[in-house]
């Protein structure tokens, strides 16, 4: 029996196919196949490039994941001889005519345009001189390229000069419908979408299609004219006269309006009345069947009116989203598949049959979140809900309460039962869609709360690498405002740490560069000011330990940007905090390895406080033990480094002796290492030997406390050849070569245990 992982198709952690591979590569590396023009400064292909159809459309398709095409990008196309395109596909886009012209000079056989609003009239003059092989045309919204200018139609008579036309869809909210009497040389059109049109004007032109098989009316406000136009197209196989606005679908004598178009449209398949009253008011009515196989005929129910000639008949689809009166709750409908929300099934369908209609999807994204956060019976439904919220996410990145609604419905479906369940490419699908929706709101609250929410259900850092520096930017801005005490901010910061923790060092400088000491550092100023210790205040030090680790930039942005004043103004206002303090002292610990920065902090304030925290037994150890570790790197540099007469430096080293001493060599700790570079250099420092008492016990303590993960360390950093040079060296005390001693044995049995453990699958001798 298969398990229940293997159910989702979605949940596939396969590799991406190699031509995604490459695409994303070039797309993120335009140089290598591009250059630019060193007159013109426009982006062309270099002169060795020549492209297919297959790959330039699929250029396009993955540039705009991640992008907007503009008049540089539509500059590649330019040159017909080395590309083509047969398909021109631009959504949300900042392309001008001049750049359209680049596209259309290739005589697409589709085209598509949505949210291209830097584009003029002109445009339709680019597009019927070059609609030689044009069958599908497209205008979605925010794409003004069809003027409300009457007197321009009326010069030229037409609005689309395009032959072959089959498809054409015009979405304009608010538009006249007048121009429908400039489609008559569009004589082979079979598909016509006109949503969001109003109806104002005469509509006898459109008699003059005779071949129409789909009618797409959604949002336009009837009139008697209107409906006698429909019913008198004897053609149609689909029909929407669908609603986002239920106010107004609202006809007088509903039930005789809809049984007239389904009686006069034999052909019909596919009727979409969501949003209107057209089903009526649920009072079921009988239907005569044809005879049964007995001779006699019989009657059965149809609970929405206008459909009774249809019983016999079941429509292939019914769309009855919103309808008035709960329609899609009815029990005797004849249709096969139907939207609405009266179920899992329906919510669902609805979603695929909406998904170019913001309004109507932000409502199925609503059913969708309150079914999930309701209830987990719908594992059977997570990987189709999943397309649906992700794919409607990725469509309407500028629309808030999709992002909103769609970011919620993600949270309780990546948290729910099949978590384990999702490959990894479906996670950065998810984290994708989750970081363009915060991006592109980022002043929201609510969005901002749902990604950071989300993104807390995967594993951090692991499964965002892949997209960490934006990552880093959004939080960022999330925590920035320190006057936005709340929930947004807290959760913000708890992922910042997160991030920061276990990356690399390149990884740590970008927080840096982005600001991230200098923004924590505001936060603990704006609490340090108002005498608030809070989760905020801890956490913003624990950022600032990890991003510091081994990174001497960030080291440096913290001493230049106050911390050591804000180190000890947090220390006098929260003596007893051991949480701020342990994070506190593991930062300056970071600082203090680095040499070129010690000096700064040969201080006798700053001296004095990690003298007296040698004797802290806060936290356990962990402040006692990064005291000695900051003095220890100190007192490494020299004798005549220690530019201070107090605290004295021999009193320092017999503190830090007595205080390794009193420590357990045993005790686990609260701590990370990445490298033990920094503590390896102090077994050189023979001239203080209380340095390199203080590092062997930190490696005696982790190699036997944690031997899986620090033994390897120690070997693969050199440590065991120094230590076997410390023992030859007749400077440390005994204790520290008994130590050394210890770490020693600890890797020699690490790896012995590891020579006798077999390898999976080999034979036991």
């Amino acid at each position: 029996m298969s398990s229940k992982c293997e159910i989702f198709s979605l949940y596939d952690s396969s590799p991406d196919t190699l031509l995604n591979l490459c695409m994303d590569y070039i797309v993120a590396n335009l140089n290598i196949i591009t250059k630019l023009d060193s007159v013109s400064r426009w982006r062309k292909l270099k002169d060795d490039i020549i492209l297919p159809a297959e790959i330039c459309e699929k250029f396009l398709q993955t540039y705009q994941k991640k992008n907007r095409v503009n008049d540089n990008i539509a500059n590649l196309f330019r040159d017909r001889s080395r590309t083509r395109l047969d398909r021109v596909k631009l959504r949300n886009s900042r392309i001008t005519d001049e750049g359209l012209r680049c596209f259309m000079d290739h005589k697409p056989y589709e085209v598509e345009l949505v949210q291209c609003e830097y584009l003029s009239q002109a445009s339709l003059d680019l597009i019927n001189s070059n609609s030689d092989n044009l069958v599908s045309l497209k205008f979605g919204p925010l794409t003004y390229v069809v003027s409300q200018d009457e007197s321009m139609f009326r010069q030229r008579r037409y609005i689309i000069d395009a032959p072959k036309l089959r498809r054409l869809t015009i979405q304009c909210r608010g538009m006249s419908i007048f121009p429908l009497l400039l489609l008559k040389p569009l004589h082979h059109l079979t598909h016509l979408d006109l949503s969001e049109y109003t109806s104002a004007g005469s509509t006898w032109a459109l008699h003059e299609l005779k071949n129409l098989l789909s009618l797409v009316l959604h949002s336009v406000l009837w009139s008697k004219e209107i409906i006698e136009w429909i019913a008198s197209m004897h053609t149609l196989r689909h029909l929407d006269i669908s609603q986002s606005n239920e106010r107004h679908g609202k006809y007088f004598s509903p039930n005789e309006v809809l049984s007239k178009l389904v009686t006069s449209l034999p052909n019909l398949k596919s009727l979409d009345i969501s949003g209107t009253n057209l089903a009526g008011n649920g009072c079921a009515v009988p239907a005569l069947t044809e005879g049964t196989s007995k001779g006699a005929d019989t009657h059965v129910r149809c609970d929405i009116p206008g459909l009774v000639s249809r019983v016999n008949r079941p429509l292939e689809f019914l769309g009855l989203y919103g309808t008035h009166h709960g329609a899609c709750k009815r029990h005797d409908i004849p249709a096969k598949v139907i939207t609405g929300d009266a179920n899992e099934e329906q919510i669902l369908t609805a979603g695929v049959a909406y998904m170019e209609r913001p309004a109507m999807l932000t409502r199925v994204l609503n059913d969708l979140y309150y079914m999930f956060r309701s209830t987990e019976r719908y594992n059977s439904y997570v990987g189709r809900a999943l397309n649906v919220v992700l794919q409607a996410m990725e469509q309407h990145v500028s629309e808030k309460h999709i992002q909103i609604s769609g970011s919620a419905t993600l949270f309780y479906i990546v948290k729910g039962k099949e978590k384990p369940c999702i490959g990894i490419k479906l996670k950065r699908r998810i984290i994708t869609a989750l970081l363009d929706g915060m991006e592109a709101h980022l002043g929201d609250d609510t969005m901002m709360r749902n990604g950071c929410l989300t993104l807390c259900q995967f594993k951090i850092p692991t499964d965002v690498l892949f997209e960490y520096e934006r990552v880093v930017q959004i939080l960022l801005t999330g925590v920035a405002d320190v006057n936005q005490e709340g929930f947004v901010q807290r959760i913000a910061i708890y992922l910042l740490n997160s991030l920061a923790c276990q990356v690399d060092g390149k990884q740590k400088r970008f927080l840096g560069n982005h600001g991230a000491i200098v923004k924590m550092l505001n936060l603990i100023s704006d609490r340090l000011e108002r005498h608030v210790c809070d989760d905020v205040l801890e956490v913003a030090w624990s950022t600032m330990w990890n991003v510091t680790d081994e990174t001497p930039q960030n080291c440096q942005r913290f001493l230049d940007n106050r911390g050591m004043e804000f180190f000890l103004g947090c220390l006098k206002c929260f003596p007893d905090k051991e949480e701020l303090l342990r994070n506190m002292m593991g930062l300056l610990g970071n600082v203090a390895e680095v040499a070129e920065l010690r000096p700064q902090l040969m201080d006798k304030q700053f001296l004095t406080v990690f003298h007296e925290l040698l004797d802290s037994s806060s936290d356990g150890i962990e402040v006692s033990y990064n005291a000695a570790g900051v003095l220890a790197h100190m007192a490494s540099d020299g004798p005549e480094a220690w530019t201070v007469d107090e605290p004295a430096r021999d009193a320092v080293l017999q503190r830090i002796a007595a205080a390794v001493e009193r420590w357990d060599r045993r005790a686990e700790r609260n701590i990370n290492y990445r490298s033990f570079e920094p503590i390896l250099s102090l077994l050189h420092a023979h001239h203080t030997p209380q340095c390199q008492h203080w590092a062997v016990w930190a490696l005696a303590n982790l190699t036997t406390v944690y031997p899986d993960k620090y033994c390897g360390l120690v070997e693969a950093e050199g440590g065991i050849k120094l230590l076997r040079c410390l023992l030859r060296h007749p400077g440390p005390y005994p204790m520290i070569k008994d130590l050394a001693r210890v770490v020693i044995s600890n890797c020699t049995k690490y790896n012995s245990r590891d020579l006798s453990t077999p390898p999976p699958g080999s034979p036991d001798n």
